[in-house]
């Protein structure tokens, strides 16, 4: 067999002869192979399918013939023996190491694009976070004596009593793990605030031993909840990220530069604080300006971050400018225009740069945030039916959904079958989305249930419009990146089963 039948034929053959290429630097070759392919080079070129490739994740080595040691190797070890103490040569060998220890493998292919600059702001919000964190130590340390001639026992029991105070705010606030799936964003940088706020009151003990127990059990659990919080919105985080569903590999990667940065922190923390000393004054000041610096990268941070799960103010607006343009627009475009804040909308102030580079239109944006407003799922059916033919008609209209959407004082009433999924609680929240539509760009408004669940209300158009739409703007969606699974929210635990209970019928009336 020729050298050249074996790189220019059968692509199977190539496949099967060279499947460890990907796996190890060298492929060792008999002498023969080697000058076979001399020859083939000579007579024929070097071809693009003659060249064999080294791949590892996005990176990729042409391997070239030694025909010295008879074996293919990468054209960068062709040169390695005369270039492995260059400073261009050992740069670069530590940016591969240090790729290989901090970056997820294949990057940056196996992750989003945005998971770079989420990484650097972390990392400097990690160094700030631990000088803060020693110089609090710091404090506490001298609060309970030590230093000073207090006796290391009675150190211990405060500090041991202290946090196992501290431990219950985690214990009571895990119930609320629902609520940070919908915002992760603003929760976590909610938890950053509780984090710095407990190491404030910390660094605060000095000034008043007498409470220490009950100053640091405050900050304890305060710390705690900042911990349980951050812990249960990175895995949002760390989920989006992983665009090969390389969870592990992004939370071990994401641990390792976690590390990093503690390791930074914590040198830079001791020698302020050996310079700072026991001056209550200067520990303050410096605290004061390391949270600043927390904050902002933490929030940078977050910008940086593109949520590709569908929460209520995101799929409104996914589904308001497709409804206005025919066309979903893009993740960026929408976490872009997301705030932080939800609840409180006045601390959602964008830069003007960023104000110019939003496309998207005023009306969609202006319906997200009306939507998620006015919008109650999980309603009580008893709240939103006035008579029995209200009931009737509702049940008859959405015999075949997995919930009962009708419009109550002005509020999307979302009525949840027992059955319901995240994806039918999406769907409503598509017919919500026209239904808006309706009333802003039609006049459409609505009368009362009975009539609007009448063939020709807008109950059936929107239902109707519903069932013929619904799939072509999740495949629109989906297109351009949104996972459309269902909807990430918190409902009200409302639910409702139509029908009688099988056991209750059967059973026989008490006398």
């Amino acid at each position: 067999m020729s050298c050249s039948y074996l790189f220019s034929g059968d692509a199977s053959v190539v496949s099967r002869r060279w499947s460890d290429v990907t796996f190890r630097q060298r492929v060792l070759l008999p002498p023969a192979f080697a000058i076979a392919k001399a020859q083939a080079s000579g007579s024929n070129g070097d071809t693009e399918k003659d060249t064999v490739w080294e791949v590892r994740g996005s990176k990729r080595k042409r391997l070239v013939p030694d025909f010295l040691r008879d074996e293919f190797v990468t054209e960068e070890s062709a040169f390695e023996l005369s270039s492995s103490l260059t400073p261009e040569n050992l740069l670069a060998q530590c940016r591969n190491l240090l790729t290989q220890f901090l970056l997820p493998e294949g990057y940056p292919n196996s992750v989003t694009s945005d998971y770079l600059d989420y990484s650097l702001w972390r990392g400097v919000q990690g160094i700030a976070s631990q000088i803060s964190g020693v110089l609090a130590t710091q404090s506490l340390l001298y609060a309970v004596g030590l230093g000073k001639g207090a006796i290391p026992t009675a150190a211990a029991i405060n500090w041991v009593l202290k946090d196992g105070i501290g431990y219950l705010s985690k214990i009571m606030l895990s119930k609320y793990g629902r609520h940070f799936d919908v915002h992760p964003k603003g929760w976590r940088l909610f938890a950053d605030l509780l984090e710095n706020t407990a190491f404030g009151l910390e660094m605060l003990t000095p000034l008043f031993p007498q409470f220490f127990v009950m100053i640091g059990a405050t900050a304890g659990a305060g710390r705690s909840a900042a911990a349980l919080i951050q812990a249960a919105t990175k895995s949002c985080f760390n989920a989006g990220f992983a665009s090969q569903r390389n969870f592990a590999e992004v939370i071990a990667k994401g641990e390792a530069q976690g590390m990093v940065s503690k390791s930074v922190g914590i040198l830079l923390g001791i020698v302020v604080a050996n310079f700072i000393g026991t001056s209550t004054s200067l520990a303050l000041a410096s605290f004061g300006v390391m949270t600043w610096i927390h904050m902002y990268t933490n929030f940078k941070s977050y910008q940086c971050i593109q949520l590709r799960t569908l929460n209520p103010y995101r799929a409104s607006l996914v589904f308001s400018e497709y409804l206005i343009s025919g066309q979903a627009p893009t993740i960026k475009e929408v976490n872009d225009e997301e705030p932080v804040f939800p609840a409180v909308r006045s601390l959602n102030i964008k830069s003007p740069k960023k104000r110019q580079d939003l496309v998207l239109s005023s009306e969609a944006k202006a319906a997200a945030e009306d939507i998620e407003e006015r919008l109650e799922l999980g309603s009580k059916l008893s709240d939103v039916i006035h008579n029995k033919e209200e009931a009737i008609a509702l049940f008859d209209l959405y015999r075949d959904e997995g919930y009962i959407l009708t419009e109550h004082r002005g509020r999307f009433c979302v009525t949840l079958k027992e059955s319901s999924s995240p994806q039918d609680m999406l769907r409503s929240l598509f017919q919500v989305n026209y239904l808006y539509w309706l009333e802003k760009n039609a006049g459409i408004e609505a009368t009362n249930t009975y009539s609007d669940c009448k063939p020709g209300g807008r109950l059936h158009v929107s239902l109707d419009y519903v069932r013929r739409e619904f799939e072509l703007a999740k495949e629109d969606s989906e297109s351009v990146g949104w996972v459309t699974e269902g909807l990430i929210a918190r409902p009200l635990p409302n639910r409702i089963r139509l029908g009688f209970d099988h056991e209750a019928s059967s059973s026989p009336p008490s006398s």
